[in-house]
Protein backbone atom coordinates (compact mmCIF):
# COMPACT_ATOMS: atom_id res chain seq x y z
CA UNK A 1 0.00 0.00 0.00
CA UNK A 2 1.36 3.43 -0.93
CA UNK A 3 2.56 5.82 1.71
CA UNK A 4 3.22 9.44 1.05
CA UNK A 5 3.97 12.44 3.20
CA UNK A 6 3.17 16.12 2.78
CA UNK A 7 5.96 18.57 3.59
CA UNK A 8 6.38 22.32 3.96
CA UNK A 9 9.77 23.81 3.04
CA UNK A 10 11.00 27.25 4.12
CA UNK A 11 14.82 27.25 4.12
CA UNK A 12 16.92 27.68 6.12
CA UNK A 13 14.28 26.26 8.52
CA UNK A 14 13.95 22.50 8.69
CA UNK A 15 11.11 20.98 6.60
CA UNK A 16 7.85 20.43 8.48
CA UNK A 17 5.74 17.31 7.97
CA UNK A 18 1.98 17.82 7.59
CA UNK A 19 0.25 15.17 9.69
CA UNK A 20 -3.52 14.44 9.67
CA UNK A 21 -5.22 16.05 12.64
CA UNK A 22 -2.31 18.39 13.41
CA UNK A 23 -2.60 22.11 12.69
CA UNK A 24 0.57 23.84 11.53
CA UNK A 25 0.80 27.55 12.23
CA UNK A 26 2.93 29.98 10.23
CA UNK A 27 3.91 33.47 11.31
CA UNK A 28 6.60 35.52 12.98
CA UNK A 29 5.78 34.35 16.52
CA UNK A 30 8.38 31.94 17.96
CA UNK A 31 5.43 29.80 19.08
CA UNK A 32 4.46 29.01 15.47
CA UNK A 33 5.30 25.63 13.97
CA UNK A 34 7.00 27.55 11.15
CA UNK A 35 8.36 30.66 12.85
CA UNK A 36 9.22 32.78 9.82
CA UNK A 37 11.85 35.55 9.97
CA UNK A 38 9.66 38.16 8.29
CA UNK A 39 8.68 41.51 9.75
CA UNK A 40 5.82 41.64 7.20
CA UNK A 41 4.26 38.43 8.57
CA UNK A 42 1.63 38.61 11.30
CA UNK A 43 2.45 36.85 14.57
CA UNK A 44 -0.04 34.13 13.70
CA UNK A 45 -0.44 34.53 9.95
CA UNK A 46 -1.87 31.32 8.47
CA UNK A 47 -2.47 27.65 9.19
CA UNK A 48 -2.07 24.42 7.24
CA UNK A 49 -3.93 21.25 8.15
CA UNK A 50 -4.44 17.85 6.57
CA UNK A 51 -7.93 16.42 6.17
CA UNK A 52 -7.10 12.91 5.01
CA UNK A 53 -5.07 13.39 1.82
CA UNK A 54 -6.37 16.92 1.34
CA UNK A 55 -4.13 19.69 2.71
CA UNK A 56 -5.81 23.05 3.34
CA UNK A 57 -4.28 26.51 3.79
CA UNK A 58 -6.20 29.17 5.76
CA UNK A 59 -5.28 32.82 6.31
CA UNK A 60 -5.83 33.95 9.92
CA UNK A 61 -6.86 37.50 9.09
CA UNK A 62 -3.27 38.57 8.58
CA UNK A 63 -2.46 42.23 7.97
CA UNK A 64 -0.64 41.75 4.66
CA UNK A 65 -2.47 38.68 3.43
CA UNK A 66 -1.31 35.23 2.31
CA UNK A 67 -0.49 34.55 -1.34
CA UNK A 68 -0.36 31.25 -3.25
CA UNK A 69 1.55 31.33 -6.55
CA UNK A 70 1.21 35.12 -6.53
CA UNK A 71 -2.57 35.20 -5.95
CA UNK A 72 -3.98 36.51 -2.67
CA UNK A 73 -5.79 33.86 -0.67
CA UNK A 74 -9.48 34.43 0.00
CA UNK A 75 -11.03 32.01 2.50
CA UNK A 76 -9.20 28.73 2.30
CA UNK A 77 -7.41 26.79 -0.43
CA UNK A 78 -6.55 23.14 -1.08
CA UNK A 79 -2.80 22.95 -1.71
CA UNK A 80 -1.28 21.17 -4.70
CA UNK A 81 2.31 19.89 -4.91
CA UNK A 82 4.64 22.70 -5.89
CA UNK A 83 2.42 25.52 -4.57
CA UNK A 84 4.44 28.52 -3.34
CA UNK A 85 2.94 30.18 -0.26
CA UNK A 86 4.00 33.79 0.39
CA UNK A 87 3.84 34.90 4.03
CA UNK A 88 5.27 38.41 4.34
CA UNK A 89 8.57 38.20 2.51
CA UNK A 90 9.04 34.51 3.35
CA UNK A 91 8.19 31.75 0.90
CA UNK A 92 6.93 28.32 1.96
CA UNK A 93 6.68 25.51 -0.62
CA UNK A 94 4.25 22.61 -0.35
CA UNK A 95 5.44 19.21 -1.64
CA UNK A 96 4.65 15.50 -1.38
CA UNK A 97 6.91 12.48 -1.20
CA UNK A 98 5.65 9.04 -2.22
CA UNK A 99 6.99 5.61 -1.40
CA UNK A 100 8.69 3.39 -3.99
CA UNK A 101 5.82 0.93 -4.31
CA UNK A 102 4.01 3.54 -6.43
CA UNK A 103 6.95 4.36 -8.72
CA UNK A 104 5.55 2.46 -11.69
CA UNK A 105 2.01 3.77 -11.36
CA UNK A 106 1.53 6.58 -13.89
CA UNK A 107 -1.63 7.87 -12.25
CA UNK A 108 0.40 9.18 -9.32
CA UNK A 109 0.98 12.45 -11.17
CA UNK A 110 0.10 14.68 -8.21
CA UNK A 111 3.11 13.51 -6.23
CA UNK A 112 6.16 15.71 -6.25
CA UNK A 113 8.85 13.08 -6.02
CA UNK A 114 9.47 9.45 -5.29
CA UNK A 115 11.40 7.95 -2.40
CA UNK A 116 11.81 4.53 -0.87
CA UNK A 117 9.44 3.60 1.98
CA UNK A 118 12.05 4.29 4.68
CA UNK A 119 11.85 8.00 3.93
CA UNK A 120 8.41 8.27 5.51
CA UNK A 121 9.91 7.08 8.78
CA UNK A 122 13.46 8.43 8.52
CA UNK A 123 15.32 10.62 6.03
CA UNK A 124 17.43 7.76 4.64
CA UNK A 125 16.67 8.39 0.99
CA UNK A 126 17.58 5.54 -1.34
CA UNK A 127 15.62 6.50 -4.44
CA UNK A 128 14.83 10.13 -5.18
CA UNK A 129 13.60 11.52 -8.47
CA UNK A 130 11.09 14.02 -9.68
CA UNK A 131 10.20 17.18 -11.57
CA UNK A 132 11.54 20.60 -10.57
CA UNK A 133 8.29 22.23 -11.70
CA UNK A 134 6.68 20.61 -8.66
CA UNK A 135 9.44 21.09 -6.12
CA UNK A 136 12.10 23.78 -5.82
CA UNK A 137 15.65 22.53 -5.99
CA UNK A 138 16.47 23.76 -2.47
CA UNK A 139 13.83 21.37 -1.12
CA UNK A 140 15.53 18.43 -2.83
CA UNK A 141 18.86 19.48 -1.30
CA UNK A 142 17.29 19.88 2.15
CA UNK A 143 15.86 16.36 2.03
CA UNK A 144 19.25 14.93 1.12
CA UNK A 145 20.88 17.00 3.84
CA UNK A 146 18.39 15.66 6.40
CA UNK A 147 19.46 12.14 5.53
CA UNK A 148 23.21 12.88 5.47
CA UNK A 149 23.28 11.42 1.98
CA UNK A 150 26.31 10.66 -0.15
CA UNK A 151 26.05 10.47 -3.91
CA UNK A 152 25.30 12.27 -7.15
CA UNK A 153 22.29 14.51 -7.79
CA UNK A 154 21.82 14.87 -11.54
CA UNK A 155 19.54 17.33 -13.34
CA UNK A 156 18.49 17.30 -16.98
CA UNK A 157 16.60 20.30 -18.32
CA UNK A 158 16.57 23.04 -20.93
CA UNK A 159 19.95 24.24 -19.67
CA UNK A 160 21.48 20.83 -20.36
CA UNK A 161 22.87 18.19 -18.00
CA UNK A 162 24.38 19.16 -14.65
CA UNK A 163 25.20 17.45 -11.37
CA UNK A 164 26.12 17.93 -7.71
CA UNK A 165 28.06 15.45 -5.56
CA UNK A 166 27.29 15.29 -1.84
CA UNK A 167 29.10 13.97 1.20
CA UNK A 168 26.61 14.19 4.03
CA UNK A 169 25.67 17.83 4.52
CA UNK A 170 28.58 19.02 2.34
CA UNK A 171 28.81 19.64 -1.38
CA UNK A 172 32.15 18.47 -2.75
CA UNK A 173 31.77 18.88 -6.52
CA UNK A 174 29.45 20.56 -8.99
CA UNK A 175 29.50 20.48 -12.76
CA UNK A 176 27.50 22.12 -15.53
CA UNK A 177 28.33 22.19 -19.22
CA UNK A 178 30.31 25.43 -18.74
CA UNK A 179 31.19 25.68 -15.04
CA UNK A 180 32.50 23.66 -12.13
CA UNK A 181 32.93 24.19 -8.40
CA UNK A 182 31.05 26.84 -6.42
CA UNK A 183 29.92 28.81 -9.49
CA UNK A 184 28.36 25.65 -10.88
CA UNK A 185 26.72 24.80 -7.53
CA UNK A 186 25.12 28.24 -7.29
CA UNK A 187 23.90 28.02 -10.87
CA UNK A 188 22.41 24.57 -10.28
CA UNK A 189 20.71 25.63 -7.03
CA UNK A 190 18.79 28.28 -9.00
CA UNK A 191 17.49 25.87 -11.66
CA UNK A 192 13.68 25.79 -11.73
CA UNK A 193 12.87 23.26 -14.44
CA UNK A 194 13.88 19.79 -15.53
CA UNK A 195 14.04 16.29 -14.09
CA UNK A 196 16.30 15.28 -11.22
CA UNK A 197 17.55 11.94 -9.89
CA UNK A 198 19.75 11.08 -6.94
CA UNK A 199 22.22 8.21 -7.23
CA UNK A 200 23.42 7.05 -3.79
CA UNK A 201 27.14 6.43 -3.16
CA UNK A 202 28.27 7.77 -6.55
CA UNK A 203 31.81 9.11 -6.19
CA UNK A 204 32.77 12.56 -7.54
CA UNK A 205 35.33 12.64 -10.38
CA UNK A 206 37.17 15.36 -8.43
CA UNK A 207 36.67 17.74 -5.50
CA UNK A 208 36.13 21.34 -6.52
CA UNK A 209 34.44 22.76 -3.43
CA UNK A 210 33.71 22.16 0.22
CA UNK A 211 30.55 24.01 1.23
CA UNK A 212 27.54 23.16 3.33
CA UNK A 213 24.23 22.66 1.57
CA UNK A 214 22.69 25.39 3.74
CA UNK A 215 25.39 27.89 2.71
CA UNK A 216 24.80 27.21 -0.97
CA UNK A 217 21.00 27.43 -0.60
CA UNK A 218 21.22 30.79 1.19
CA UNK A 219 23.71 32.27 -1.27
CA UNK A 220 21.67 31.06 -4.27
CA UNK A 221 18.53 32.55 -2.70
CA UNK A 222 20.32 35.87 -2.18
CA UNK A 223 21.47 35.93 -5.80
CA UNK A 224 17.97 35.09 -7.00
CA UNK A 225 16.49 37.89 -4.87
CA UNK A 226 19.02 40.37 -6.26
CA UNK A 227 18.22 39.28 -9.79
CA UNK A 228 14.47 39.59 -9.22
CA UNK A 229 14.86 43.01 -7.60
CA UNK A 230 17.00 44.26 -10.48
CA UNK A 231 14.36 43.20 -13.01
CA UNK A 232 11.52 45.09 -11.29
CA UNK A 233 10.43 48.41 -12.85
CA UNK A 234 11.37 51.57 -10.96
CA UNK A 235 8.18 52.76 -9.21
CA UNK A 236 9.35 56.39 -9.16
Amino acid sequence: MARDVALLFAPPLAPVRVEPGVEITMGRSPACTLALPSAQASRHHATVRALGRVVVLVDLGSTNGTYVNGIRLVGERVLEPGDRIQVGDSQVTFCRVQSEDEVDRPQASDVTMLADPTFTQAPEVQVLQGDLEKIPFFAVLQMLEMGGQRGRLGILGNSGAMALWLEGSRLVHAQTEKKSGLDAALAIARVSEGRFQFTPDAMPPEQTLDASITEVILEATRLEDESSFGSRPDPF
